[in-house]
């Protein structure tokens, strides 16, 4: 069985997300120092978990996040970031650039509801799905591959090197019961396969969360709420998931969410941590 652990963070906070300004694909503004101090936090958070891969959308403020996060590393500083446009935040058309209430004005003119809505020269939410999936079947195939090659090396006996031990790898004990850890021996001794980073954007990690859990029935959280789940992450929110593929069938990952946009490593940053829902 290939076993794979996902975590998944949003971009620091920019000068447009605190003006609640869109800026989708087409505005490519660098983090604002509270969103540097947010990154910041988050490698701290994660600094002692040992990734094998890390991915990031190409748009600088994901970019800069991704830079921050490994920089803080304790075992994976000089980890290749491997930047990947399926990773963009969606795209808005003509509303980048300009006020959230003109998206919302936008979407009443015209009869419909953010999210849903899509503006001229936008990404439909469908669009937005259809990459998100492209690139997880792609993280799919990258874990099947890795653990055929250790097998291939070294027997399936002895598949050590390039695995992480998860109980070594994640500090999600302090946020989340043991039963969302793995109810199989508390899943917290079992060797991962690979163990990816990824960076990106809150529409789109909402879409994915989405595809997640209505196209391949995750496992959530027990305490989770429905707000909680149709809520953008704030900026820096870690979500981590646990990815098994049984006798490497990839067309039936068995997900289970550990932690969705968590966001204890904010609490001293300063900013605010609730995003809005619509975008």
């Amino acid at each position: 069985m290939v076993r794979f652990g996902l975590t998944v963070v949003r971009h620091g906070e920019t000068r447009y997300n605190k003006d609640k300004i869109l800026q989708g694909q087409g505005v490519d503004e660098p983090l604002s120092a509270t969103g540097f101090r947010q990154a910041d936090a988050a490698g701290l958070f994660l600094s002692n978990v040992k990734f094998t891969h890390v991915f990031s959308s190409d748009l600088l403020r994901a970019k800069q996040t991704a830079a921050t996060i490994l920089g803080k590393n304790k075992f994976c500083k000089d980890l290749e970031i491997k930047y990947d446009a399926r990773l963009r935040e969606r795209k808005y058309g003509v509303a980048e650039g300009r006020p959230l209430t003109d998206l919302k004005a936008m979407a009443k003119a015209a009869g419909e509801q953010c999210p849903s809505f899509t503006p001229s020269g936008g990404e439909t939410l469908d669009e937005v799905r259809e990459r998100a999936r492209d690139f997880f079947e792609f993280l799919c195939r990258l874990a099947v591959e890795l653990e055929q090659k250790e097998q291939d090396m070294h027997g399936a006996a002895n598949s050590s090197s390039g695995t992480s031990e998860e109980q070594l790898v994640f500090p999600w004990t302090n946020h989340c019961s043991e039963a969302e850890l793995g109810s199989d021996n508390g899943g917290a001794s079992k060797v991962l396969d690979a163990n990816i980073l990824v960076v990106s954007h809150g529409a789109y990690m909402r879409n994915w969360i989405g595809y997640f859990v209505s196209d391949l029935s995750c496992t959530l959280p027990t305490n989770l709420t429905k707000s909680q789940l149709s809520s953008v992450s704030p900026n820096t929110g870690v979500s981590h998931f646990i990815i098994k593929l049984e006798n490497g069938n990839l067309l039936k990952p068995e997900i289970t969410c550990v932690c969705l946009n968590q966001d204890s490593h904010l609490v001293d940053v300063g900013a605010e941590c609730v995003a809005p829902k619509v975008f």
